[in-house]
């Protein structure tokens, strides 16, 4: 048995919040941390590889694994079911290893209704203003003004929801809310139900205490 449970590490925040950034940057801090692999019932994209980039599935497949209670959480997304698989986030949590999830604030609360919430971990990164969050997304220069307009609009209903999460960071300094996000995995990994062998110790303790007596 591993000497430590892995984690679930759940990472949300509106668009332009810097959450694929902070993503990176805790991946290349402690490069174990593997994203979850997810499933979706559409068509593989050229160049796509089955059970790396996504689990390509048939909806009857996809649906059997949701009433099976074989997916930690779904969404329908514009014509197609997207969902994490239960299975390999499970074998994770038991070998020790960390999988971090992109998901927004219906996956955390499936999550946390899940029967592997006790080893998940859920950040919520805010922006430190709604015109600097504005900023952010025009700078990246990859959308359109109607597309900017849409993912502003959506982005009051990510954060009105931040009160679901365990913490939440306001990422108005990027290096150091990375330190604030390493800190938390940090002691989170040392969190009692991630420490398998602690009752072993503990009996070992109580063992070495009768034998004085």
């Amino acid at each position: 048995m591993s000497k430590r449970r892995g984690l679930l590490i759940i990472l949300s925040s509106p668009s332009g919040a810097g959450k694929s950034t902070l993503a990176k940057r805790l991946r290349a801090w402690d490069p174990s941390i593997r994203f979850s692999v997810s499933a979706t019932t559409r068509k593989p994209r050229a160049g796509e590889v089955d059970g790396k980039d996504y689990y390509f599935l048939s909806e009857e497949s996809f649906k059997r694994m949701v009433n099976e209670g074989e997916m930690l959480e779904h969404a329908h997304v514009f014509g197609n079911y997207y969902g994490s698989p239960k299975t390999p986030v499970q074998e994770a949590i038991n070998s020790g290893e960390d999988v971090l999830f992109d998901v927004d604030w219906q996956g955390e609360v499936q999550i946390r209704n899940s029967d592997l919430a006790q080893h998940a971990l859920s950040i919520f990164l805010l922006p430190p203003s709604i015109p600097e969050l504005r900023r952010r997304l025009i700078e990246r220069g990859t959308d359109s003004e109607e597309t900017i307009g849409a993912r502003m609009e959506k982005s009051w209903a990510e954060i009105s929801h931040w009160g679901y999460y365990d913490f939440v960071l306001i990422n108005d300094d990027l290096d150091r809310t990375e330190e604030n996000l390493k800190s938390i995995v940090t002691a989170t990994r040392l969190r009692r139900t991630q420490q398998p062998s602690l009752l072993a110790h503990v009996r070992a303790l109580q063992a070495e205490f009768e034998e004085l007596s």
